[in-house]
């Protein structure tokens, strides 16, 4: 068993779409018409996973208060300067987690103000 895909809340698909492809490496999975509302039927794919996010309508403009999604990445160091290199707002910067010794930790917003964790193994120098 494994998740198809996880709904993410955004008020633009299009400045979501873009975010999503070209800052974090997803590729485009379908982008059809829904409805008559204008809205579109848009999953992405993250590089090596199952799992894609399906881009629905937000029902407000506030931003998530905490964390929506948790990516996990080799080098989280190096996922946030990459990150930052691409205008991404950073929110907390690479630490180890409280609550999981021994991983790695930090926070950016994506285009719609979504809070995101990308976290991974400290890794051990030789």
């Amino acid at each position: 068993m494994h998740i198809q895909f996880a709904e993410l809340p955004v008020f633009d698909q299009d400045r979501a779409k873009d975010f999503y492809t070209d800052r974090l490496g997803c590729r485009v999975l379908a982008d059809v018409p829904m409805g008559e509302d204008g809205w579109r039927w848009i999953e992405l794919g993250f590089p090596g996973a199952d799992t894609a996010l399906h881009l629905v309508p937000r029902p407000d403009e506030e931003p998530s208060p905490g964390p929506v999604l948790v990516l996990v990445e080799d080098d989280v160091k190096g996922t946030v300067e990459a990150l930052r290199a691409k205008g991404v707002e950073i929110v907390t910067e690479p630490e180890e987690a409280a609550y999981m010794p021994g991983v790695t930790v930090a926070e950016f917003r994506d285009s719609e103000g979504n809070r995101m964790v990308v976290s991974g193994r400290i890794r051990e120098t030789p």
